[in-house]
C-alpha cells in the first residue's frame, strides 16, 4: 500500500486586552484602530479555543514533506471556515443569478429585492475584506454568463483522452461514473481561476461600448 506524509493543523486563538479612548473615537473607530494595532507585546494563548484540527498539507511517500509535490487534499479534510467560504461564494453566486432572473422576469417584491441587493452587496464586501454596506444599497448590476460547463461535454472529452493516453489504458469511459464526473465539475467550476478570461471579456466589452458610443456621437 501506498505511504502518504499527511500535515495536520489546528488554530490556536492569540488575544489582547488593550483600552482604546479618546473624546471624538465612535465604535468602529476604536474597533478599526484595535484591527490596525501591531503592538502584541501583551499576547495570551487561548487554549481552550483552539480550532478544529483540519489537513495542510498531503505528500506521496515517507518523510516527505515539502520535498515533492503535493497531493490534492479531499475537500471534507480542508479547515471547517475554508469549506463554508467556498460554499458561501457558490451561494452568493446563486444569489446573484436568481436576483437577476427574478429582476427580469416579473416585478418582485420591493423588500425582497432591496434584502437582496444588500445581502449580494455584504457578501461581496465580506469576500473583498471590506466593512459590511450601508442600507440602502443600489441594486447590483446584471451579470453575464459567459461559459457553462457541461457535463455532456466533459464525457466527450474523457472519450476523447482515453483514446490517445496509454497511462490510462484498460480504463473505458463507461467505467467514469455520474458522481466522478459531477465532483469534478464542482471543483473545477469552483476553483478554477478564470479571472484572466473574465478581464478580457470585460475589456472587450468595454471597447465594443466604446465604438457604439463614438459611431453614436459621430452620426449626431
Amino acid at each position: 500500500m501506498p505511504d502518504f506524509t499527511i500535515e495536520t493543523t489546528y488554530h490556536l486563538p492569540v488575544f489582547r486586552h488593550r483600552t482604546y479612548a479618546a473624546e471624538t473615537l465612535t465604535l468602529e473607530a476604536a474597533c478599526r484602530t484595535a484591527m490596525d494595532d501591531d503592538n502584541w507585546d501583551i499576547a495570551e494563548k487561548d487554549y481552550d479555543s483552539s480550532g478544529p484540527v483540519h489537513i495542510t498539507g498531503i505528500w506521496d511517500g515517507t518523510h516527505a514533506a515539502y520535498a515533492g509535490p503535493r497531493v490534492p487534499i479531499p475537500e471534507q479534510f480542508d479547515e471547517p471556515v475554508q469549506r463554508r467560504a467556498r460554499h458561501f461564494e457558490i451561494l452568493l453566486g446563486l444569489l446573484k443569478m436568481l436576483f437577476d432572473d427574478v429582476r427580469a422576469a416579473r416585478p418582485a417584491s420591493p423588500e425582497w429585492l432591496a434584502r437582496s441587493a444588500w445581502a449580494v452587496a455584504r457578501g461581496e464586501a465580506v469576500l473583498a475584506g471590506e466593512p459590511d454596506p450601508e442600507e440602502p444599497v443600489d441594486a447590483p448590476k446584471p451579470s453575464y454568463v459567459l461559459v457553462s460547463l457541461k457535463e455532456v461535454g466533459v464525457r466527450d472529452a474523457i472519450a476523447a483522452v482515453l483514446e490517445v493516453d496509454p497511462s490510462f489504458r484498460g480504463l473505458t469511459p463507461e467505467a467514469v461514473t455520474d458522481d466522478e464526473v459531477q465532483a469534478a465539475c464542482l471543483s473545477i467550476a469552483t476553483t478554477m481561476d478564470f479571472s484572466d478570461v473574465v478581464g478580457n471579456a470585460e475589456f472587450q466589452a468595454a471597447l465594443s461600448a466604446i465604438r457604439s458610443a463614438h459611431r453614436r456621437l459621430a452620426s449626431d
